[in-house]
């Protein structure tokens, strides 16, 4: 994207093996033994019926923080599948789009705690007497807690790409995988890299309730550093959950400064600007990296040889035996999307018949009023965390997108905050509250904020980062300050990766109501009115009717204002803030 593209500098690198490769090397190997040791313990039998009692000493907390690591980087994994997937369906296909985008919608707004009460019976069931299905529903959980802002985020990214970079593929003749590995890909690289470190915090935020499952009067903690803070929880230990909160510290910090701040450093080549910024973003994991010969010969020896069999052989076959075979491949594929598709809507009836069965004369029309009204008081406290958020973070992200040495060292404060289960506050908040005589109604705005707001913050530092260089020495130039520099150049540059922040942290907020109306520390509990507050309870007594009554009330109400708000909001930042 850079007129500094670093494939036109001539590369100094001594070509050969080291001792840095035998570094890497050996930190691969020692990763891989790792996911089989940790996933081993995935593997053992599991009986529903004598669930065996948690391991509560502190010596176990490092094979907890694996276990639990390990399940975060499988959710992520099928997160980025699916975000990327279905983000390009939705902005390529406008008849996919009107089905995937309001799916999405209704899919955000369920409940961490709603997937689990309908998918742990589901997943036992597909492994009878493996442990694996009890961490199929936790991983499934906590997949739940990621995929939905990478997924919008990418699509969002997807239809903001600059009109001459797709008319440029078009000239060039691209094809479809050539125009999404060389074009859209790494146009979207930065806002899909920022958001896919808030969707891993998202991750930590839920995994107190991801492996510590408590639904339909059964309780299963799965082996895990979220089951043990909701041990610490439980028995108020304040030392258990110190420990816990170090452990997870501890690895958010390794996470970023081994994965995402080498992702950063890479992604920011794909910049789209013409004159490259005075401070770049540095890791010194991905120097390291650069400076092993192993991938190298790895692309050398491996991987382009067999890309140029591949293309060779493609190569060799005719332009009209390939149309009829596309055709003849076409109709097949499909009918048989047709036949998915009539699938899946058969299934969706049959479950909203179920549904509609089971609160047939379980619940009474007082009683669905009194739900729509804790809504109501719940999406009160949604709006507000929306408003004081970017109020408070929009210009803070922006200095920190615009300060790269700043970002250096905000990025894993960002993350800690983002990733720090709020539940671990209850310690603190719980007396707080009491001492201070705060209602929970009006203190859990605040609980609700510390999991949510770090959405709107990381989309608008990405936003600020993504500003041109060009751009800012034009400001510059024609001698742009305060408000005129943010009316004129900030707010329209930004403005497009708020949309997508206030989105999700609005539809996250709803979940983490469920966390954040309830508070519970030792033997004392703080209760707010709201509708969090209402499935939490419902849900752990195993209530079908109330859960189902209360997930689809929260449903509509996010769906209502993502249609009426987000969706509007999406479609203006599409059509007038646009890098063309």
């Amino acid at each position: 994207m850079k007129s500094t593209a670093p494939q036109l500098k001539v590369d100094t690198q001594r070509q050969g093996f080291s001792w840095v490769d035998g570094l890497v090397l050996l930190s691969l190997f020692g990763l891989l033994w790792s996911v089989m040791h940790f996933g081993r313990g995935m593997l053992v039998a599991f009986d529903p019926a004598t669930v065996p009692e948690l391991d509560f000493s502190t010596r176990q907390i490092p094979y907890y923080a694996g276990r639990t690591l390990l399940r975060m980087w499988i959710a992520f994994g099928f997160s980025l599948f699916f975000a990327i997937s279905l983000g390009y369906l939705a902005a390529k296909n406008k008849a996919a789009r009107a089905v995937i985008l309001p799916a999405l919608d209704i899919l955000q707004s369920v409940p961490v705690l709603g997937f689990l009460s309908a998918t742990v019976a589901g997943f036992m069931a597909l492994f009878p007497g493996s442990l694996l299905g009890v961490e199929c529903a936790a991983i499934f959980a906590i997949f739940t807690g990621q995929v939905w802002n990478m997924a919008f985020g990418f699509y969002h990214s997807m239809v903001t790409v600059p009109t001459d970079m797709q008319e440029a593929a078009s000239t060039y003749g691209l094809g479809r995988w050539q125009r999404f590995r060389t074009v859209e890909l790494p146009a979207s690289a930065h806002s899909l890299i920022w958001n896919s470190m808030m969707s891993f915090g998202g991750g930590w935020f839920f995994v107190a309730q991801s492996e510590a499952i408590s639904v339909m009067n059964q309780d299963i903690k799965l082996p895990g550093l979220g089951s043990y803070m909701a041990m610490a929880i439980e028995r108020g230990d304040n030392q258990a959950a110190l420990w816990a909160v170090a452990a997870m510290l501890f690895l958010i910090l390794a996470s970023d400064q081994l994965v995402w701040r080498p992702l950063l450093v890479w992604a920011d080549k794909f910049k789209i600007e013409l004159t490259e910024s005075g401070l770049a973003p540095t890791s010194w994991v991905y120097q390291l990296l650069r400076g092993s010969y192993v991938f190298t010969w790895l692309d050398l020896r491996v991987w382009q040889p067999l890309a140029d069999a591949l293309e060779a052989r493609l190569r060799r076959q005719q332009p009209a035996r390939k149309r009829r075979r596309t055709e003849a491949v076409g109709w097949p594929l499909r009918i048989a999307g047709m036949v998915l598709a009539a699938w899946l809507g058969y299934e969706a009836v049959l479950g909203a018949l179920a549904a509609i069965a089971a609160l047939h004369g379980a619940l009474t029309t007082g009683t669905f009023a009194h739900i729509v009204w804790l809504g109501f008081l719940t999406l009160l406290r949604v709006l507000a965390m929306t408003v004081l958020a970017t109020l408070v973070w929009t210009p803070i992200g922006v200095w920190i997108g615009f300060h790269p040495r700043v970002a250096r060292y905000a990025q894993p404060l960002a993350q800690i905050g983002a990733s720090f289960p709020v539940n671990m506050t209850f310690p603190i908040v719980v007396g707080l509250f009491v001492a201070t005589h705060t209602p929970m109604n009006w203190g859990s705005i605040l609980l609700i904020a510390m999991g949510t707001q770090w959405y709107i913050l990381f989309n608008v530092i990405a936003g600020a980062m993504a500003i041109p260089n060009e751009m800012k020495e034009v400001a510059r130039i024609y001698g742009l300050r305060r408000w005129k520099l943010w009316r004129t150049l900030i707010l329209p540059a930004i403005f497009p990766f708020w949309v997508t922040g206030a989105c999700t942290a609005a539809g996250g907020a709803w979940n983490a109501s469920i966390v954040a109306e309830l508070a519970t520390w030792g033997s004392t509990t703080l209760k707010a009115d709201g509708l969090g507050a209402f499935i939490a309870e419902v849900t752990k007594s195993g209530d079908t009717p109330l859960i189902i009554a209360s997930i689809g009330v929260m449903s509509l109400f996010v769906v209502a204002m993502n249609k009426l708000v987000w969706r509007r909001l999406y479609g203006f930042a599409e059509r007038r803030f646009r890098l063309d």
